[in-house]
């Protein structure tokens, strides 16, 4: 569910993708998932179009778009290989959402959260300097949802996420919204985690509303200290969840 949410965030088409899409997002998880192997090569057209009952030129498409994203490379008369996580385009939106719908790994789950904290801060700081005053309602309203959808895991997840969208929106800074899959992402990946049970949200809203009013009150150093309490808050959570997190902050 969290990569269907990941995907409606980010306005992807509705419209049913195409075979090629299909396919590619299919092997792009298991990659991402870790049935295949770094590199392994994966099986030949033949048999790819067999499992999946696609034409062989499906599955052509399919592994040039898994090329283009750096998971896979073709090496003429050796076969199809699974590339290293290091030539990956680890920003891209299909292989972040790809992420979420593998079993979530400690290493990974981590590296997003110091992203978040890298950014998020100063972000907060910003929309509380530069923001509108309609973007600084959109941020009140994503609040509002939260407050309404706390006994449900998966509304309360998208009010949070668009609450952490307008956030980022209200910085005016394009560099930054361009980063919003990255914040998508780990915030996706580690609610599921955090807040699997519904209780949980009602304990992380005061995080929340503090960073809000200090956002509406237009005060930049108390809304980046707002949202790095925040963050420390889901980091030692996360810590305590996930065995080899290592994330709390010190």
């Amino acid at each position: 569910m969290n990569e269907i949410l990941y995907y409606n965030l980010k306005d992807a088409p509705t419209l049913a993708p195409s075979l090629v899409t299909q396919l590619c997002r299919e092997m792009g998880r298991r990659i991402v998932g870790g049935y295949y192997d770094e590199g392994a090569l994966i099986e030949d057209e033949g048999t790819l179009s067999s499992r999946f009952s696609v034409s062989k030129s499906v599955v052509r498409e399919a592994v040039k778009l898994l090329v283009g994203k750096g998971l896979l490379e073709v090496r003429r008369g050796i076969g199809t290989k699974v590339r290293s996580r290091s030539h990956w385009a680890l920003l891209d939106d299909d292989v972040l959402a790809w992420h979420l719908a593998a079993e979530p790994k400690p290493a990974t789950l981590r590296q997003l959260m110091d992203m978040r904290r890298i950014i998020e801060p100063k972000a907060a700081a910003l929309a509380a300097r530069c923001g509108t005053d309609e973007q600084l309602a959109a941020i009140k309203a994503a609040q509002d949802k939260m407050d309404q959808e706390q006994r449900s895991s998966e509304h309360f997840a998208v009010a949070d996420a668009l609450f952490h969208q307008a956030i980022l929106r209200a910085t005016n800074n394009e560099f930054l919204l361009a980063l919003e899959g990255v914040i998508f992402s780990a915030l996706l990946g580690s609610i599921r985690l955090t807040n699997a049970d519904p209780e949980q949200n009602r304990k992380s809203l005061p995080f929340h509303r503090d960073l809000l009013a200090a956002i509406l009150a237009r005060d930049a150093s108390a809304a980046e200290q707002a949202m790095e309490r925040h963050l420390i808050d889901t980091s030692e959570r996360l810590s305590a969840l996930v065995p080899g997190f290592g994330g709390a902050a010190k």
